[in-house]
């Protein structure tokens, strides 16, 4: 196994999976795809494993064909050791180059942007495609083993979609997402607060590029929170400042940015059903497909099943910064720009607690469920963590309920094996809270239980000496504050 560099954080599923594909020893020259969200550290990921097995990487601009090819043979002559470039008449001339660097050893062949070749050369993937034939020389004498890489989400995922030319051709299909909470708490060096790293995370996530964006350190404590987020988020001279709106308008395959960010702004004010986002932008309902569809493709949104209530989904946003842009700093322009980002702060204390931390504490606590818990905190193996709302005719209404836990086994229906409530409040948990839940259980539909769920409790601000005392002589309790969140399971 090829070591991972010291120098790359995490990443340690990713690395292992490209460190298999460029290690096979599989006869024939190879295919794989590398795509993900700009500033997840993919470029970093690429150089290190060019460096680590003495591959080439060529990284490609915006500019025309014939300057891309001036470019790719540049690299390709100083990768061989040649004094003078190599002039490629065509990308078909050069991509047989290419391939032919692993006719000796398994060699990594690196083209990092690939969306902007295919931008200016449409046809380039089925030139490629052409490379690759079965009975061509790249697949009977090389062992090249080559990577694209990409951010443009929708044009890299379409190069192995139904009826491209590359389909089939490609055995790896790698996505690069940002870090995950816990892991974003180790790299900002923040795991000594957990309050202080799920402040940090509901307003920047788990992109690692953000860390240097924001001077390359957070905030040093609570009492400097405030004052790391005027100076870093909401500071006009900070990198950070549009970088909310930048992610939606970077995305090539978004055509009209202003419907976009319009939906991303009803959903971040918690519209969260199709019906309720169309009012919110005063459309028909049926006018939301394509919209949502979008920004499902290029990660901003995501849409989430009814753990309990088929057809039925809530969409959410999936990047934090965006939710930070669309509900303060968008609104709030004027004034930042004029250096009231203090006042601006404190004015929205609410709508950060209600529209921020609420929803991201209740997305941290799914996550656990389904990365973190125990098997035997949940009495079982997650299959899916999803939110969902319950009819109850003794209050004719119904009860949104923020986790359901759920275990799939062969042969049989899901079962519901825990639910949950995760309260984000400065307030502890109380016995009520419990109580509430413990309602919801009694009306869970009877075939998909074959026991009592667990009852699972999530509290940013902890829990109240009556609850700690009831939940401690009940085995079918769990109490799971930030400390438990971020380090237990």
């Amino acid at each position: 196994m090829l070591s991972k560099p010291q120098r790359l954080f995490g990443r340690d599923v990713e690395w292992g999976e490209l460190a298999d594909f460029v290690s096979a020893s599989t006869t024939g020259a190879t295919l794989g795809l590398v795509y993900g969200r700009r500033r997840q550290g993919k470029t970093l990921m690429l150089e290190l494993l060019a460096e680590e097995t003495g591959g080439l990487l060529f990284a490609a601009t915006q500019q025309t064909e014939a300057q891309n090819l001036a470019d790719l043979g540049a690299a390709y002559a100083a990768y061989r050791g040649l004094r003078q470039a190599v002039s490629f008449g065509s990308w078909r001339e050069g991509l047989d180059e290419l391939l032919r660097l692993g006719e000796e050893r398994a060699t990594p062949v690196i083209i990092d942007e690939f969306p902007y070749l295919v931008s200016a050369t449409p046809a380039l993937p089925s030139y490629l495609q052409q490379a690759l034939s079965p009975m061509g020389h790249a697949k009977e004498r090389t062992r090249t083993r080559m990577i694209l890489c990409g951010s443009a989400l929708t044009t890299m995922a379409q190069l192995l979609g139904g009826g491209a030319p590359l389909r089939g051709r490609a055995v790896l299909e790698l996505i690069v997402r940002p870090f995950g909470f816990r892991d974003a708490s180790v790299f900002w060096g923040l795991t000594k607060d957990p309050e202080l790293a799920f402040r940090v995370h509901a307003l920047v996530g788990g992109t690692p590029a953000y860390l240097e964006m924001c001077g390359g350190s957070g905030p040093a404590n609570l009492d400097g929170f405030d004052r790391w987020v005027q100076r870093r988020l909401l500071n006009p001279a900070s990198a950070m400042f549009r970088e909310g709106g930048l992610l939606l308008r970077e995305e090539p395959s978004i055509s009209d940015p202003t419907s976009y960010a319009a939906t991303l702004t009803a959903i971040s004010a918690g519209n969260h059903r199709r019906s309720e986002i169309a009012a919110a932008l005063g459309r028909p309902t049926s006018a939301m497909a394509h919209l949502l569809s979008g920004l499902r493709s290029i990660g901003l949104v995501e849409q989430v099943d009814d753990a309990l209530r088929e057809k039925r989904s809530v969409f959410k946003i999936a990047e934090p910064i965006v939710r930070l842009h669309q509900l303060v700093t968008q609104r709030r322009e004027p004034e930042l720009v004029s250096g009231q980002a203090a006042r601006v702060w404190r004015a929205n204390a609410d709508t950060v607690a209600a529209k921020i931390y609420g929803p991201h504490f209740e997305d941290l606590a799914r996550e656990w469920c389904f990365l973190h818990a125990s098997s035997d905190t949940l009495t079982g193996t997650a299959s899916a963590v999803r939110p969902s709302d319950i009819s109850c005719p003794a209050h004719r209404q119904g009860h949104e309920l923020d986790i359901v836990v759920t275990e799939t086994n062969s042969f049989a229906a899901d079962r519901i094996i825990a639910i949950g409530e995760a309260k984000g409040t400065i307030a502890p948990v109380d016995v009520p809270q419990l109580q509430r839940l413990e309602h919801l259980r009694a009306l869970l539909p009877d075939a998909r239980i074959d026991r009592q769920p667990k009852l699972l409790l999530f509290a940013r601000s902890g829990f109240t000496d009556d609850l700690v005392e009831v939940a401690r002589g009940r085995a079918d309790v769990e109490l799971v504050d930030l400390e438990r969140l971020y380090s237990g399971e």
